[in-house]
């Protein structure tokens, strides 16, 4: 139960990565911006629109550095905190990095909410950064409209282990470590709707680490990794196939759901950035002509610190989906595949 008595999810116009700018947007304000080709110890910038920048300092070691922060999906000041760190660190883990410290950035509506429940949210933020051994060594603070909360990230990684989204190969196989549902759960959280087991089932997904990435980089045999949060799964999707040169092709059937994310989209719980992040890919996506409207919701909802999409070698697939699986990712699915062609998402 939220501290406050104001409801954190009724302060704000948007929730989660939700309030991400839509992906046509995002290209439109990124457009014309400077290359990275003057800085040659820049591996990774904004060409791909990739997870993490990556700063090459030797042979052994690069720096990674990300930001990440939003607005309340949940009103619980705790559960938001946590949320949105884990979100943050995501962006490390599927470089193939590990984190090493945080920063705090804070926006507050301070004469709305009551300095206890600011305080809960940065314990909370405090809490995942201890669970992934890390510190929160600082940050920066507004006093804002909304509420917002959300960390800047530094990790660590070798060179060789840096894991892009331009890496996937034809012949791939893709998994997906997290069950997608988390904008239609807080859809239907925001109208008091959500039951308690789904509400539950929603921290537990957002909460989780994506600290599996890590792991995977260190296989040669693991090609490309990137999160899928706000954009959906096709979003994410469509950016690795870009990023490769390469088509993706997902089996509808075989994507994994939350428990009650199906009966939620069927009752029209969708968010508004569902339908954005459609209008913005859908030029790239191929959908079966007898799909439902629900069905096409899901696979664009927008996901909260959601799963990692991986490229492996084929071959591997189905050993590593239960690695990843064994290691706390009950959910985790091969959903489809990689090969040559134009670059293009196919559903089937």
């Amino acid at each position: 139960m939220s501290i406050s008595s104001v409801r954190l999810t009724d302060l704000a116009h948007g929730g989660g990565c939700g309030c991400k700018l839509a992906p046509s947007v995002l290209q439109e304000l990124l457009a014309g911006q400077p290359a990275a080709a003057p800085y040659a110890q820049l591996l990774v910038g904004i060409e791909t629109g990739d997870d993490a920048a990556v700063w090459q300092i030797n042979d052994k070691t690069c720096v990674i550095a990300t930001t990440d922060f939003f607005m309340p999906v949940v009103d619980d000041p705790r559960d938001f905190g946590r949320i949105a760190a884990a979100n943050a660190l995501s962006d490390i883990y599927a470089m193939g990095g590990k984190p090493i410290m945080a920063l705090a950035i804070v926006g507050m509506p301070i004469g709305k909410l009551p300095v206890a429940t600011v305080r809960a949210i940065l314990d909370g933020g405090v809490a995942i950064c201890t669970e992934a051994g890390i510190p929160v060594a600082g940050g920066h603070s507004i006093d804002s409209i909304e509420p917002i909360y959300g960390l800047a990230v530094i990790g660590l990684g070798c060179p060789n282990n840096i894991r892009r989204n331009s890496g996937a190969r034809p012949g791939d196989a893709l998994i997906l470590t997290k069950g997608i549902g988390v904008g239609i759960y807080s859809a239907a959280f925001k109208k008091q709707r959500l039951s308690a087991a789904a509400y539950t089932e929603m921290i537990a997904t957002t909460t989780l680490l994506n600290r599996i990435g890590h792991d995977l980089a260190l296989d040669g045999d693991v090609h490309g990794i990137t999160d899928v949060t706000g954009f959906g799964l096709l979003g994410h999707a469509l950016e690795l196939a870009r990023g490769s040169d390469v088509r993706i092709t997902i089996s509808s059937a075989r994507v994994p759901y939350l428990a009650e994310a199906e009966a939620l989209a069927k009752a029209g719980y969708i968010t508004g950035a569902s339908s954005r992040n459609w209008n913005s890919y859908c030029d790239r996506i191929v959908l079966p002509p007898d799909m439902h409207e629900w069905q096409k919701a899901l696979l664009t909802d927008p996901q909260t610190s959601g799963g990692l999409l991986v490229a492996c070698d084929g071959e591997r697939a189905g050993a590593l989906c239960a690695r990843i699986e064994a290691a706390g990712y009950p959910r985790a699915s091969i959903i489809g595949s990689v090969s040559v062609g134009e670059s293009a998402v196919i559903v089937v």
